[in-house]
């Protein structure tokens, strides 16, 4: 993600805005995917860890990929011991077919050179479903952090429109596709977090776009 550091990338998920982002987008994620305790899950591009970490503590026997070692360093010595790390590429994950339950992938393909091929590879290795959460082109989040070429963790991050994403999946053993968004009002404030809770999570105008679906 640029050239911000691991330790500051995790930290910002300690201040109040950026733990209620992540644990909106976690709840959403979590829902979509129907975990059940005892399911394996793979988190592809897991970066820091921080959602991964948030899988482990919900009893599913957890293994984050990414490309940066160094985050991965920072992931692994985070712990707790039982998830498992591996240096990988999206493009070409190191899995047999249906190796996991469920797969997941947030805010990460977007910064990989051939997204359909990454989706097309976490379609492959998932028995049952998959969640894979993108940054929305509709969204405020777009309008504030998004634009020329982006800020911050948001740098280098290319957007996407809900229909392209679709198109991703056109020709995979995919049913059942559904659109959902999370982080209507990035600011976080008091009125942000009650609209969050009451507007439904199917409109697709959220900060962070999740395409979910089961594989046949």
């Amino acid at each position: 993600m640029g050239p911000m550091d691991a330790a500051a990338y995790d930290a910002w998920y300690d201040t109040p805005r950026g733990r209620w982002i992540g644990m909106a987008e976690f709840r959403l994620l979590s829902r979509l995917l129907q975990t059940q305790p005892g399911n394996t899950l793979l988190d592809v591009g897991c970066g820091t860890g921080w959602f991964t970490r948030r899988f482990a503590e919900e009893g599913l026997l957890v293994t984050g990929l990414d490309p940066n070692p160094d985050w991965l360093a920072f992931a692994r010595a985070k712990g707790p011991p039982e998830i498992r790390w591996i240096a990988g590429d999206a493009r070409a994950l190191s899995f047999p077919d249906r190796s996991f339950d469920q797969v997941v992938s947030v805010a990460a393909l977007c910064f990989v050179d051939d997204e359909r091929r990454a989706v097309a590879e976490i379609v492959r290795v998932a028995r049952r479903r998959f969640a894979i959460g993108w940054l929305n082109r509709t969204s405020l989040l777009y309008a504030q952090k998004g634009q020329g070429g982006g800020s911050g963790a948001y740098h280098g991050a290319r957007w996407h429109r809900p229909d392209e994403l679709l198109d991703f999946f056109s020709g995979l053993p995919v049913r059942r596709l559904a659109v959902h968004s999370a982080i209507f009002f990035p600011a976080g404030n008091g009125v942000a977090r009650t609209l969050e809770r009451l507007l439904p999570h199917t409109l697709p105008w959220g900060g962070l776009i999740v395409i979910s679906g089961e594989t046949e």
